[in-house]
């Protein structure tokens, strides 16, 4: 945005399906405290289209509805950048239940220390289901991400998420906004906005609350999309791979090798590794490691949502996310590194090149 140019916000809303989801979005909304921003609806080739869901909000908000055959979130974002009239674009995904200061929040940041992109952090809402509430806490806590998604102020950097985010007309048009990937096309957006000499900034105060997956079998499935595109990501952009990308996959080797090891050394007794005896206490110990940890996570849990049920749910969720993720990103290295696949020959549905 150029100098003294007037902050024109464009709120820009890729969906398919979700219908629910998006009504819950769409009345949030409506009860914003600051009301001047307009609202793209991208409908991403949903089987049954959603404008009837949308149309009872034209009165209320600015709202424009576009329909286009589905090519995956990044480039039906891009639509959205495309068709907008604003000059900063803020992204949200149908999933999300917007708090009143949401708008406000973000225009007061923009007018404090102005950024061309920044990311905003997720909770979980009291409406929640319990599932959804353990999700969101290994999404989001300290002992699991780091404390980024939800908030952690001092991260240096920070690789915005597109659930929350928003970017600058500039960087849209310097980057051409979102990549043809259809896994990881947010943090590989963020690496070229650094490339392009922008800045991103995290806002704490504009948070959402993110309804995430609503069963383990799709959170699994969406932990290990993360996972193996994460090599993706690193082979695309080396300087910003990180040793912590391999810390899933490492708790999910050691996890398995404790357990087998224990189980195989009970009663306690000495092993025979090689030339060496090894007392079996070992392998407890090692297993205790993780016993440690999962306690650790359970009384957080229970202490932040104030409830035992939502911390024994935080247990299986947290393993859910890091064997998806871990078993992801091994895998995806495996291909690359041994089988020396390219990641179009390895993941094809990864990538749309219309």
């Amino acid at each position: 945005m150029k100098a003294r140019e007037e902050l024109k916000l464009s709120v820009i809303v890729a969906v398919f399906q979700r219908e629910d989801e998006l009504r819950e979005l769409l009345d949030s909304l409506c009860l914003q405290t600051d009301t001047d921003f307009e609202l793209l609806i991208v409908d991403d080739g949903s089987p049954e289209p959603l404008e009837s869901i949308t149309k009872p909000y034209a009165d209320r908000l600015n709202l424009h509805y576009f329909y286009k055959p589905n090519s995956g979130s990044g480039k039906t974002r891009n639509y959205g950048m495309a068709k907008a009239k604003g000059n900063y674009f803020i992204f949200l995904d149908s999933d999300t239940i917007i708090p009143p200061s949401y708008i406000q929040t973000v225009k007061a940041e923009l007018a404090r220390e102005y950024t061309d992109g920044f990311g905003g952090p997720d909770a979980a809402d009291d409406s929640f289901t319990d599932l959804q509430k353990a999700i969101t806490f290994s999404m989001t806590s300290v002992l699991t991400t780091g404390g980024i998604r939800g908030g952690k102020t001092h991260v240096g950097r920070f690789e915005p998420r597109s659930f929350n985010m928003g970017i600058s007309r500039e960087v849209y048009e310097k980057t051409g906004g979102f990549s043809e990937l259809r896994a990881g096309e947010d943090p590989d957006l963020t690496f070229r906005i650094w490339k392009s000499g922008f800045q991103t900034r995290l806002f704490p105060e504009a948070k959402v609350y993110h309804k995430r997956r609503t069963s383990l079998k799709k959170f699994a499935k969406q932990t290990h999309r993360f996972g193996s595109a994460r090599p993706i990501l690193n082979l695309r952009h080396p300087e910003h791979a990180r040793i912590t990308y391999w810390f899933p996959g490492v708790f999910l080797c050691g996890l398995c090798f404790s357990l087998v090891m224990a189980a195989f050394s009970f009663p306690l007794r000495e092993i025979r590794i090689g030339s060496c005896y090894v007392s079996s206490l070992f392998f407890s110990l090692f297993l205790m490691v993780y016993v440690l940890y999962f306690v650790s996570l359970f009384v957080l849990c229970v202490w932040q949502y104030r409830s035992v049920k939502v911390g024994l749910l935080s247990l299986l969720t947290t393993l859910v996310q890091f064997s998806g993720y871990g078993y992801g990103f091994l895998k995806s290295q495996f291909y690359f590194k041994i089988l020396r696949r390219t990641p179009q020959q390895a993941y094809p549905k990864y990538f749309d090149y219309t």
